[in-house]
């Protein structure tokens, strides 16, 4: 058979994954050629905000309170997480318990497809249709290529499957690979607050003096305003009812009692 020349297509045929299948399982060889090209579309974004308080740490390990209530346990924090606290970035190391700490994730999901286009020149030398080829390619080498299953071939401009080609068919193939997928990245900041400082505790053994300040009652006006006494003021003189007679009446009295005295006394010393 004379040696036709063949221009294969290779149809793009999606999957239920999205995966178009290749025509040959490409080595790397100098006759063949590798594009890619990468399809993005738009991007997707997801926060998340977690908080808590430490309760517990030892070395990298760090239990955290939710505020769920639940206990959750983060073992073997690597040196180079980061919680910013009042401006600072402090490390596992500095974490201490009653500290409040706030995680914000920020989930980035971009979905792209990625294809390929692989192509390669040789001549037909073997063929075992519909699964496979092995062509000789222009380094003399001959090398085995895998047919995906419902892959066409276009030759002399008609459209056929592997069971028409033939040894010494000069062949062009082209493998289209299409693949998408989702880039996902999480960006994950975390910043804190320090745990508010001890009440200064009273010692028992130090004595406290207590001043008791008495308070007096309100009064009125009207009653606490000074009352004037008869004895605040001295009299300067006699009522006008006194009289001498109480006085010369003592006297009186006073003058009887000296004479009875004298004249028993003279009567005594008479005897």
């Amino acid at each position: 058979m004379n040696s036709a020349s063949v221009t294969k297509k290779i149809l793009r045929n999606l999957l239920g994954a999205g995966l178009i299948c290749t025509a040959f399982a490409l080595g790397t060889n100098a006759q063949e050629q590798t594009r890619t090209e990468v399809k993005t579309g738009l991007s997707t974004q997801e926060v998340t905000v977690e908080r808590g308080e430490v309760v517990y740490v030892s070395g990298n390990d760090v239990v955290i309170k939710g505020e769920d209530g639940r206990i959750r346990d983060y073992p073997n924090v690597p040196e180079s997480a980061r919680v910013t606290v009042d401006g600072r970035e402090l490390s596992v190391h500095d974490v201490q318990p009653g500290m409040t700490i706030e995680r914000t994730t920020i989930t980035t999901e971009t979905p792209r497809v990625i294809t390929t286009i692989k192509s390669v020149t040789g001549t037909i030398w073997q063929i075992t249709p519909p699964t496979s080829a092995i062509l000789t390619l222009e380094n003399g080498k001959n090398q085995q290529f895998t047919i995906p299953s419902e892959t066409k071939f276009f030759v002399d401009g008609q459209q056929v499957d592997a069971f028409a080609l033939r040894p010494g068919m000069k062949v062009s193939a082209t493998a289209v690979t299409e693949v998408p997928e989702t880039m996902v990245t999480n960006e994950v900041t975390r910043t804190g607050k320090m745990p508010p400082p001890p009440r200064e505790s009273i010692n028992a053994h130090v004595a406290l003096l207590v001043i008791m300040v008495p308070v007096a009652p309100a009064t009125d006006t009207a009653s606490s305003a000074p009352v004037e006494t008869a004895s605040e003021v001295p009299p300067t003189k006699l009522p006008k009812t006194g009289s001498l007679l109480p006085l010369l009446g003592l006297l009186g009295g006073v003058f009887f009692s000296l004479a009875l005295g004298l004249r028993a006394r003279r009567a005594l010393s008479s005897r």
